[in-house]
């Protein structure tokens, strides 16, 4: 298994919409697999298989206290939303940024497991928020679009800003290991 790198907002690549899985192959388990691995280390309680690059229709979620009640979505679809309630979310590719979501209380999902059986569950609470906050990432949507223009302009902006930073830190950090492993030599 492998830790992914995660797509960070307002990274265009979080726009596209995922295509459906065809084939449950390795690959494809390979994929929640590292999927899974990225979302416990990272640490979160859902990832969509967009926010690491990949265009296929997979989500990966574990909102249990223990981290070991994990569940894979494969060509998730929901079928059918009841009430509303408002949630704090947070997002893997926002990171640090943490906002109230209206989203429906409760939701009926149809999906494919990791080996390719269909199951149907009703969600409630963390769940329910988890699953249709991933849906929307498979549909090319991040939470933020639920803000007000500003709040989601002023998250865009610091992020943009803190990726700018790193970049230049990088910059200065190569040339001193160049300079390091051609003293080395």
């Amino acid at each position: 298994m492998a830790i992914l790198d995660v797509v960070t907002y307002p990274d265009p690549r979080l726009t596209r919409v995922a295509e459906p899985v065809k084939l449950i192959d390795n690959k494809i388990k390979k994929l929640v697999d590292d999927m899974a691995e990225t979302m416990y280390d990272a640490p979160g309680v859902g990832l969509a298989a967009t926010q690491v690059s990949e265009l296929k229709r997979i989500m990966v979620i574990d909102v249990s206290e223990e981290k070991n009640q994990l569940r894979v979505f494969i060509n998730p679809e929901i079928i059918k939303k009841e009430g509303t309630a408002v949630n704090e979310e947070g997002c893997l590719s926002v990171p640090g940024f943490y906002d109230k979501v209206e989203r429906a209380e409760t939701v009926m999902v149809t999906a494919l497991d990791r080996d390719g059986q269909r199951f149907t569950i009703n969600a409630s609470g963390l769940l329910a928020v988890c699953i249709q906050h991933e849906v929307d990432h498979l549909d090319g949507h991040v939470f933020v679009e639920y803000l007000s223009p500003l709040k989601a302009n002023r998250i865009k902006n610091k992020l943009v800003k803190r990726q700018r930073e790193i970049e230049r830190e990088a910059e200065v950090a190569a040339p001193r290991r160049r300079v390091a492993s051609s003293a080395r030599a």
